[in-house]
């Protein structure tokens, strides 16, 4: 708590230091800060500590502060710790080269590294940062693969970070061609901004009668023009101005959304008066199709029933927005009602969501949609934060029947933001500040996927146009194309070798596979460590055959009359036996019960058996002994119901051991070094051969812990001693009949 108060002061004067003003505009500042979190080594995902902060709208400068302390006071040496930064989604990282699946597609975040050896910090300022929620994710080096035992202590670091925002609340708006005067000088940019709808096709922003305060002239007037936000995924659009104007035009801006537009001088210690003014065109709007919504529902229910069709038997098409209910399966029927009218078509979508994670979106009239040559179709996919930590999927399948592609194909770009509306040749996918991710389909490629992992949040648009090699495209001038989009939690629920699992930090949720049978990477389709069949059936066979050492320990219990002993053993090796089997990371699994009740057993019955162990050992009366067997085994059950790996589950016992071995043989030096292999020795790596060697050890050793049988003592003596205690006598005495039923009546006496 101390840590954190004085870091949080630290950062708040270094802010309050750093930030000046600009004198335009009023700003306010807005802070907030994570609590300290435990870094682990990367091995997986999982391993990451991700946070979220949100930047508000019109920020014009954020400022982090990352700090990292050492947890504990013995030295370690010094550490990188790894820090990457996206907006609009959790980074998409490979700190170790990892392979990703086919047909995924992913950018590189802004990655910081800060060198620690037991405590440091470091700032990340950002200016004019984009709107909505920055994502942080820590992490230190690749794991070693030791297994560390819980409760002992180990290198441990700890990450926070905070973030200050500076904040402008009166920026001026810039208004639809209407002039605005601003005054910009070298330390004191012009900040605006403008709101630019949707459907938008091109922006342009114009800087005129540019003047300095020496006078109006080219050679005093040099500006410099900024169009967008800051962020890894997008870049500022920067004009140099000279003369006394100029201009910036964006192609494909962000739709439905403010835009920000800086102006700063060159000019040292010189003030630039200007007048700025912007212009958006709206070259291309679907057909209104009023407010009557009673249609659509009704046309979405009589379409509901086709859903189980195939794509070639479906081909229902929308167009500029109006669903038609009954459209022939003939594409050339369509061709003359479809063109006549509009520039682009805005296919409906329906959002469904399934489960966490997992979301679909369907055309509202059927999964064929109609592509022309003429313009685009367009198709738009609302990505809110919930659906960020999961993997947006696109698969587009062409429809062949009854059309002839030729050298033609099928062009589709998938980008945020705003859509690019002209996929010719020469037009590439993407739009003023944004990249897309395109796709093509043909008859000899008719199906496409693209898989985007941990999407950013915001509206998706899909285009989609045919695109000819020449100006006649035969009778292909209307093709069916089936758009599947959807979210899943991971990428092919991560194989065969992988495990798809919900991670949340604070209230988001997100998901990552982790790998199995030495597969690696983002989807666990990276086999170049991959154990082989072979090894999976070995590794298998050690943890289990290995149990079957405990079978001298349980001969020599029951030789020695420990029958209840003889009784743990033979339950911990059922047990550990059949845990492992199912417990194993390849295909050679074998699960007889839940998982978890196998685990509770195994980790139940390796317990005990130290215990009843020890208590065998001290030679205690029996009365006494078999009290704290049942006494022991209670405490037992209950400290690994609150925690199944904890030290003290195991180092209990073994402390009462140390006292009674103090005497004892050297050979008995046996369970000392199985302990000592389960606790210091084992890695992932050699798990198997060191966890095997666990078993024999501690197998091994219960035969010399065991003592010699107690003088007079039989196998079954407490057999004896029950039967001498009870004596069972039975005597006929009568028969009596009781109309047609017969008793036989005895006689038993206990003495």
């Amino acid at each position: 708590m101390e840590f954190s108060y004085i870091r949080g002061l630290l950062f708040v004067t270094l802010t309050a230091t750093t930030f000046g003003d600009d004198g335009q505009v009023t700003f306010v500042s807005e802070l907030s800060s994570k609590p300290a979190q435990k870094l682990s080594r990367y091995s997986w995902y999982g391993s990451v500590r991700l946070q979220r902060f949100h930047i508000p709208k019109d920020a014009a400068v954020a400022r982090w502060l990352f700090s990292v302390k050492k947890g504990h006071s013995f030295e370690c040496g010094w550490h990188n710790v790894s820090i990457h930064i996206r907006w609009g989604a959790p980074p998409v990282i490979n700190p170790v080269g990892l392979v990703f699946p086919n047909e995924t597609q992913w950018n590189p975040c802004l990655s910081l590294a800060l060198l620690v050896k037991s405590e440091n910090s470091t700032t990340f300022n950002l200016s004019n940062p984009a709107l909505g929620s920055w994502y942080i994710a820590a992490h230190l080096p690749e794991d070693d693969g030791r297994i560390e035992q819980k409760g002992f202590p180990s290198c441990s670091y700890y990450f926070q970070s905070q973030m200050s925002v500076r904040r402008a609340v009166d920026t001026p708006i810039l208004q639809q061609a209407t002039f605005l005067q601003q005054t910009a000088a070298p330390d004191i940019p012009a900040r605006l901004k403008l709101y630019v709808p949707e459907f938008a096709s091109s922006l342009t922003i114009s800087v005129a009668d540019c003047s300095s305060e020496e006078g109006p002239g080219s050679e005093k007037c040099s500006l410099v023009l900024k169009l967008g936000s800051s962020s890894p995924q997008q870049s500022l659009v920067t004009v140099n101005c000279s003369g006394i104007g100029c201009s910036a035009t964006l192609s494909a801006p962000p739709w439905d959304s403010w835009l920000r537009v800086y102006v700063e001088s060159n000019q040292e210690n010189r003030t630039v008066h200007f007048n700025i003014t912007s212009n958006y065109t709206v070259g291309c709007k679907p057909k209104s199709v009023g407010l009557a919504a009673d249609d659509d529902f009704k046309k979405f229910c009589g379409n509901s029933n086709k859903t189980n069709s195939t794509a070639a038997g479906n081909s229902s098409v929308v167009t500029e927005a109006v669903l038609h209910s009954n459209v022939s399966a003939s594409l050339a029927s369509l061709t003359s009602p479809v063109l006549s009218s509009g520039c682009i078509w805005n296919v409906p979508v329906l959002y469904e969501e399934l489960d966490i994670l997992s979301l679909r979106f369907n055309p509202i009239n059927g999964p064929n949609v109609s592509v022309t040559h003429m313009h685009a179709t367009l198709l738009s996919y609302p990505l809110h934060t919930i659906s960020t930590g999961g993997t947006l999927n696109l698969q587009l399948t062409l429809n062949t029947t009854n059309v002839t592609l030729g050298n033609s194909s099928v062009a589709a770009c998938l980008s945020p933001q705003a859509p690019v509306l002209d996929l010719n040749h020469s037009q590439p996918c993407h739009t003023a500040l944004f990249g897309g991710y395109g796709a093509r389909v043909n008859t000899t490629i008719p199906k496409a996927v693209v898989r985007l992992p941990f999407p950013q949040s915001a509206t998706w648009y899909l285009t989609l146009q045919l695109t000819c090699n020449s100006t006649d495209c035969g009778n292909a001038s209307v093709v069916s194309v089936v758009p599947e989009v959807f979210i899943s939690a991971c990428v092919e629920d991560c194989g065969s070798y992988g495990e798809c699992r919900l991670l949340r930090s604070y209230s988001y949720l997100y998901s990552a596979c982790v790998c199995k049978a030495g597969w690696s990477g983002w989807g666990c389709t990276d086999d170049s460590l991959a154990l082989s069949f072979s090894r999976q059936v070995t590794a298998t066979l050690l943890l289990t055959l290995s149990n079957l050492f405990f079978m001298p320990a349980i001969v020599v219990a029951i030789k020695r009359s420990y029958i209840t002993e003889a009784s743990v053993y033979l339950f911990t090796m059922f047990f550990s036996t059949f845990y492992h089997a199912c417990d194993q990371p390849g295909v050679v699994v074998l699960c007889m019960m839940d998982y978890d009740t196998l685990q509770y057993c195994d980790f139940l019955g390796s317990v005990s058996s130290i215990w009843v162990t020890i208590l065998c050992m001290a030679r205690i009366r029996d009365t006494f002994k078999y009290t704290l067997f049942l006494l022991g085994a209670l405490l037992i059950a209950m400290s690994l119901q609150l925690d199944r790996r904890g030290l003290w589950n195991m180092l209990g016992p073994i402390l009462c051991a140390i006292l009674v071995m103090v005497t004892a043989w050297v050979y008995r030096v046996c369970a000392l070094i199985g302990v000592c292999v389960y606790v210091f020795a084992e890695t992932e790596d050699n798990y198997y051969y060191t966890h095997s060697l666990w078993h024999i050890l501690v197998a091994t050793s219960v035969v010399f812990l065991l003592p010699p049988k107690e003088k007079d003592g039989d196998v079954w003596g407490w057999l004896k001693e029950w039967s001498s205690t009870w004596r069972w006598s039975w005597r006929p005495r009568a028969w009596t009949e009781f109309g047609n039923d017969v008793t036989y009546m005895g006689h038993m006496t206990y003495n």
